[in-house]
């Protein structure tokens, strides 16, 4: 089959790459896609928030299915548009959508099913904001309330930098919601959904900060591994439960079905677990780890939830190999981003035994030569036998690459390498 990827980042390089590797599909387009997908697949330059553009292309291609990446395209209605256009869909639709679109709008629904999340208030003046955070205490969570790329969230125990982080939020119109903070280690499933049934893939964690030791601002994520040995044997079996299941249910009885992938962001606290955020898409850059795992071919998987036909489809099998993947960033990230530096290194990374190197921010300049075009510009993926492995692996990757002000973490599964992952033991 022909399969059509909408976005340009690291998230749908992997997918484009775990597309490319399975027999039953003969041919993969992304579009707008990066310099990295490029070398690999036909791409198109669209905007990939145009529906109208995303139909044409798809219409085109004669695609049998399309997968949407990124959540701007979902917010603003592209699987629709492609859903009116009767062509297949990998993603949901706009409403259904707004399970990530809207924070208040996700513990509405989370409320209604009783799924287990943080308490929250939602905040639209500055005074209301204030009163939130003096209810719940130190350490502050506040959430930008729409889409925020993964860094409209903050968390410190400095009241004042709270409340600016609402008065911005603010500013631009929207409003926020506060949480309790959430104790215990942080946990990313994908959950692929057709509307009624769902299908978990592995679990992964991933890094925010953009120093070392969890230190400095939140980013789109600097890093993450999968599987996660230290997890209660149990512990999928339970999110699909209390989580995924209830979601699905309550999104349906609403009259907007969830379709695509259903992102659980979760905390494992002295509680039990509880839903930190939903996502509607792959999470970047768990995915270039947990698709590296993969060995079900995923297109069959995606169509599948796309037509409705999940509960028929093929089980998913994984490999006995850790994966680690390393983000290297533009220098200034995440604030603006230093753009035009040449990157150098990259096939001598692609040649590393159990390296692979994912694009992200990157694009060509008129010589050819792949350039830092974005804040996350590369994720550096090793396979391994352990954590230990795999992490040499992608570490050796990283060192191949450069370019002037390239940053990257140096810790990424470092303290489950070393056993250090520790759950409260009344945990559930």
């Amino acid at each position: 089959m022909k399969v059509l990827v909408i976005g340009p980042g690291g998230r749908e390089h992997a997918i484009v790459r775990a597309l490319s590797a399975d027999p039953y599909v003969n041919e993969v387009h992304c579009a707008p896609g990066n310099a990295g997908i490029a070398q690999d697949v036909t791409t198109h330059a669209i905007d990939a928030q145009d529906p109208a553009a995303v139909v044409a292309l798809a219409q085109e291609l004669d695609s049998d299915l399309v997968v949407v990446g990124p959540e701007a395209p979902l917010a603003a209605g592209v699987a629709d548009a492609l859903i009116a256009a009767q062509i297949p869909v990998f993603g949901p639709t706009q409403a259904a959508a707004q399970l990530e679109a809207s924070k208040a709008f996700a513990k509405n629904v989370m409320a209604a099913a009783e799924v287990p999340t943080a308490m929250a208030h939602v905040a639209a003046t500055r005074e209301e904001a204030a009163n939130a955070l003096d209810d719940f205490g130190a350490p502050y969570v506040v959430k930008d309330d729409g889409l925020a790329a993964g860094k409209g969230v903050v968390v410190t125990s400095d009241r004042e930098e709270a409340l600016e982080h609402a008065d911005a939020c603010f500013a631009a119109g929207g409003t926020v919601v506060i949480e309790e903070f959430l104790d215990g280690p942080e946990v990313s499933l994908f959950v692929i959904c057709d509307g009624k049934h769902a299908v978990p893939l592995s679990p992964a964690q991933d890094f925010k900060r953009i120093f070392d030791n969890d230190e400095g601002p939140n980013t789109g994520g600097m890093g993450a591994y999968s599987p996660l040995e230290w997890l209660p044997e149990n512990f999928v079996d339970e999110v699909m439960d209390r989580v995924a299941y209830p979601t699905l249910r309550e999104m349906e009885k609403r009259g907007t079905p969830f379709t695509g992938v259903l992102y659980c962001g979760l905390a494992i606290t002295k509680r039990g677990i509880r839903v930190i955020e939903f996502n509607a898409r792959f999470g970047d850059p768990e995915t270039q780890a947990v698709l590296a795992r993969l060995k079900t071919p995923l297109g069959g998987v995606l169509l599948a939830a796309a037509t409705g036909r999940l509960d028929d489809a093929e089980q998913l099998t994984w490999s006995a190999q850790t994966a680690v993947d390393v983000v290297i960033a533009a220098e200034n990230y995440p604030d603006t981003p230093v753009k035009g530096a040449v990157i150098s290194g990259l096939d001598a990374a692609n040649a590393i035994d159990g390296v692979h190197v994912m694009h992200a921010g990157t694009s060509a300049d008129a010589d050819g030569n792949i350039i830092v075009s974005g804040g996350r510009v590369l994720a550096v993926v090793g396979l391994g036998d352990g954590l230990a492995a795999a992490r040499a692996a992608a570490y050796a990757g990283v060192a191949e690459i450069s370019w002037d002000g390239a940053q990257s973490r140096t810790d990424i599964a470092l303290k489950a390498e070393r056993g250090e992952i520790v759950i409260a033991n009344d945990s559930k």
